[in-house]
């Protein structure tokens, strides 16, 4: 099958199409013909040679990917070959065919392209995992989103614009992509280029209060104003770290406003847990993808063969919402 392949760590120089074997599904999987994926920011680590995927996992890069069934498991039930799925995988997303776990998989909308089904499993579900299960966001509650013009952030955006209409919540952006957010529904925009210390501007928006839930990729520069922006009992998922891995943190301050500091990854949980928080994504979100009211943002479509333009845009932080690789056309 063809697939993208590694020639050693590296820049993108190291990408390559070429060709691969074609997997073979275990008991509980299902095969998919992939017709597309998406390009998320973990792959360009892992082309670094510093993010190896679980043990089991395809060597191949691809998080997720969206596509139809071909062949399914012998204890597979539920699923039938034919089916339009999307879903996470551990690996092997960019190529023609990619295995995975039957509990992992959900329905493709009908009103939604395999192009924008691509999009859904890394951002998407990071986003409701991190903000809705992990971090108890509700209505009518504040929140800082880090970094609004990447995947995860306009996700979160859009879920909470969907799950949580009467919530607010601030975002850090770049300039060139301050004015969509702003489309997107922000209730405040922070230039992050200019502002290092957000913290006076969220407490002025606040009424000195602070905001309830901080989703951070960000790391160490961020934790000082992350920690005096948080109102009593609020709470900081920190699902990055960007800026590094080392800060001093007030103990004493946490305690007394009771905060709560949070880290947060994805790829690494156990079948069964992605499997649940699958399950509460289909419940809760996927019908807001089915009745319109979210439509995955798509910076741009590239072919399989532009594989190292479309890690070049990744690279180059200008995009705004997802960047797309495009295997086949089903």
């Amino acid at each position: 099958m063809k697939a993208v392949l590694l020639s050693g760590f590296g820049g993108v120089d190291v990408l390559k199409v070429g060709e691969a074997e074609k997997p073979v599904p275990k008991e509980n999987e299902v095969l998919i013909k992939v017709a597309a994926t998406s390009i998320n920011r973990p792959d360009l680590v892992q082309r670094e040679g510093k993010y190896p995927p679980p043990p089991g996992d395809s060597e191949i890069l691809g998080l997720e990917v969206a596509g139809v069934i071909e062949q399914l498991g012998s204890q597979v039930t539920g699923w039938k070959v034919g089916d339009r799925v999307m879903t996470l995988v551990g690996g092997g997303g960019y190529a023609e065919y990619a295995v995975a776990y039957a509990e992992h998989l959900m329905p493709i909308p009908e009103n939604m392209s395999y192009e924008q089904a691509a999009c859904v499993c890394e951002s998407y579900i990071t986003a409701f995992l991190n903000v809705f299960m992990i971090g108890g966001f509700q209505d009518g509650e504040t929140a800082i989103f880090h970094g609004g013009g990447g995947g995860v952030n306009t996700a979160a955006i859009q879920l909470s614009n969907a799950l949580t209409p009467n919530s607010k919540y601030i975002v850090t952006v770049a300039p060139d992509k301050e004015a969509k957010v702003k489309e997107l529904g922000a209730s405040l925009t922070v230039n992050f280029r200019e502002v290092s210390d957000f913290s006076d501007m969220v407490k002025e928006f606040t009424n000195k209060k602070g905001v309830n839930l901080i989703l951070d990729h960000v790391g160490a520069k961020y934790l000082s104003p992350n920690m005096n922006s948080l109102a009593y009992a609020g709470r900081l998922v920190i699902i990055g770290v960007t800026s590094g891995i080392k800060a001093e943190l007030n103990l004493a301050l946490m305690m007394v406003k009771r905060q709560q500091i949070i880290g947060s990854v994805l790829r690494s949980r156990p079948v069964s847990e992605k499997g649940d928080i699958v399950k509460e994504f289909t419940r809760r979100a996927l019908p807001k993808f089915a009745d319109g009211s979210i439509v995955p943002i798509i910076y741009k479509v590239f072919p399989i063969e532009d594989i190292v333009e479309a890690h070049k845009t990744m690279e180059e932080d200008k995009h705004f919402g997802k960047i797309v690789l495009k295997i086949a056309d089903l």
